[in-house]
């Protein structure tokens, strides 16, 4: 009796584990030589180059650091909780990057997450939302991508434990995390939701910011889709009504923080936002755009949601009018640091936030469960490039110590908020600025 159990079990993990290595092995497609680019129109092109900014491409796939590198070259860094990695080469040369990669390999690597010689690509390459792109829309982005200048040139080794060994283990975490399928519009929505869910869910992977993750790595979802994240020590915010703003991000202010990379009611874009909104969005039609502000506001309730906003607003500026009338001054020193450091540009007496003058008490940064996005706004400034266009804030890197930083972030978050005080002020500060590393280059103090 005990034999015929135990040869049941043996025979069910045979059949198991044969059904687990079908599921997990996918053939090498054959190598091809790179495509003319004459094959393609440039109507094709310029779709694919639509399809590439959306997706943010050339982002993750161009070295930031230490100067730079070739665009497409790959060698940008991600770092993980599991190790540091390194993005590859998509351009179109035949040996380093993808040049002799068909259209069908370049499909098969979005829609399932395999490379072309069969292999399981690492999920940093965010084919959990690429799978919902269309047939077309990688058709054209093939185009584009081919018609690119080809560059020569290896990333450098991720320091992650599958990258040397067989990647056949992710091949599990796709059996757990991955459901592979092109988008369906929701037919209890328009098709400009719908245009707006394709994007934010396929090509631009919103949720791969603002969604947490769990301790695998994969997105909590759906449960916990758009509760908020973390990319490049930044917290990148809830994107859903949990956002923790006074006002309201409305369609409007959405467009307009997407499109032009800063919104009347909530600042300018900082960080990893500044190329999304100033490099690639600014770039694409701007009916995708609003389509995309048009599917978050339906997400966070924008319109249920609108009408505290006239008070939260009339609460701003009567704090920021205090500051600039020298109502705390003598009583509160925290006051005369803030004032001497950030009130100059930071100020608004009128009815409404001056463009040019970002209202922290409006800003992501002073609402969020910990000060980090607002000592790295301190510590690295924003140029004239990032943010609002033209608008630069410099960084206080050599200016302000970290016990400064802490003052500032204490005296904002009590003011201006009406939310519990951060703890541990002057740690964060200290940890913020190993984030930075190094004074930026527009540091003027």
């Amino acid at each position: 009796m005990i034999k015929r159990i135990l040869a049941v079990i043996a025979g069910v993990a045979i059949v198991g584990g044969g059904g687990f290595l079908w599921y997990a092995w996918y053939p090498a497609l054959p190598k091809v030589a790179p495509p003319s680019p004459g094959q393609f129109s440039a109507a094709q092109i310029e779709r694919g180059r639509i399809v590439a900014a959306e997706s943010y491409c050339v982002e993750c796939h161009t070295r930031q650091d230490l100067g730079g590198g070739p665009k497409l070259a790959g060698d940008y860094k991600m770092v993980s909780p599991f190790g540091a990695i390194y993005s590859s080469n998509i351009t179109p040369d035949p040996e380093t990057g993808i040049g002799n990669w068909s259209e069908e390999a370049l499909r098969r690597a979005l829609h399932y997450g395999v490379s072309r010689d069969g292999s399981h690509l690492l999920p940093a390459f965010v084919y959990d939302h690429f799978t919902k792109m269309t047939d077309a829309d990688i058709s054209d982005l093939y185009a584009w991508i081919m018609t690119q200048p080809a560059v020569h040139m290896t990333h450098r080794q991720n320091d992650f434990p599958l990258s040397v060994a067989p990647r056949i283990g992710l091949a599990g975490w796709k059996l757990l995390y991955f459901r592979p399928g092109v988008y369906q519009p929701d037919p209890k929505h328009d098709a400009m939701w719908n245009r707006g869910a394709y994007l934010a869910e396929g090509a631009a992977h919103c949720g791969a910011c603002h969604t947490p993750r769990g301790l695998l790595g994969a997105e909590k979802v759906p449960g916990q889709a758009y509760d908020g994240g973390t990319v490049d020590g930044w917290i990148a915010p809830p994107l859903n009504d949990k956002n923790p703003t006074p006002v309201v991000w409305t369609e409007d202010e959405l467009y307009d923080y997407l499109r032009n990379g800063v919104a009347p009611l909530h600042g300018p874009a900082g960080g990893p936002m500044s190329p999304v909104a100033h490099d690639f969005l600014a770039t694409v039609p701007e009916a995708d755009v609003h389509a995309i502000a048009h599917y978050f506001a339906d997400i966070d309730r924008a319109s249920q949601r609108v009408s505290g906003d006239k008070a939260a607003l009339q609460r701003a500026m009567e704090q920021s009018k205090r500051d600039l009338t020298g109502g705390n001054l003598l009583t509160d020193p925290d006051a005369r640091l803030y004032q001497g450091a950030c009130s100059a540009c930071h100020y608004n007496a009128a009815p409404m936030p001056v463009l040019g003058r970002p209202e922290l008490a409006l800003n992501n940064a002073l609402w969020l469960d910990e000060p980090t996005n607002l000592y790295l706004v301190m510590l690295r400034g924003l140029t004239a490039e990032e943010g609002q266009s033209g608008v630069a804030m410099p960084s206080f890197y050599n200016a302000l110590s970290d016990h400064d930083m802490a003052r500032i972030a204490a005296y904002l978050r009590r003011t201006r908020t009406t939310l519990p005080p951060w703890t541990d002020l002057d740690k964060k500060a200290a940890e913020a600025r190993k984030l930075v590393e190094e004074p930026p280059v527009n540091s003027s103090h």
